[in-house]
């Protein structure tokens, strides 16, 4: 399990709680172009010009920018997206979290301090929580 990533395992609210294990890394000084598919989980902290399709968890970091469409199982997003981002399940979305398009999820989590511009579609049975972040970032 990811047991730390954010110093301590929660009580199964947040999407990293419940994931064992990331796959993928897109490294800060990466910049990668095109289409990223996949069916893993995935950490990106650098820059991607394109869309995204993936199964699995999509971890936006806070350096991090995306200009393209995000489609993702679950997503937590620190950085900038310039799209619209479908997730299928949860989106996190962290206090330095921007983005700058539509966002449509069933269940949405804001921290205070993110910036949306753009349209919410709820589906499902859908709620928002908005929340003051309580953890530590890895990062300081």
């Amino acid at each position: 399990m990811i047991k730390g990533l954010f110093g301590r395992r929660g009580k199964g609210r947040r999407v990293l709680d419940e994931v064992r294990r990331f796959d993928t890394l897109v490294g800060p000084r990466a910049r990668l172009q095109g289409v990223f598919e996949g069916a893993d989980n995935c950490i990106v902290n650098g820059h991607v010009k394109g869309d995204c399709r993936l199964q699995g968890v999509l971890v936006l970091g806070q350096q991090a920018t995306w200009k393209g469409n995000i489609q993702a199982v679950h997503a937590i997003i620190s950085g900038t997206v310039e799209g619209d981002v479908v997730v299928q399940r949860k989106l996190e979305l962290t206090a330095t979290a921007r983005i700058h398009g539509a966002i449509t999820s069933p269940v949405i989590a804001i921290a205070e301090g993110a910036i949306h511009e753009g349209e919410v579609h709820m589906t499902g049975r859908p709620g928002i929580v908005r929340f003051a972040e309580k953890r530590k970032s890895p990062h300081g």
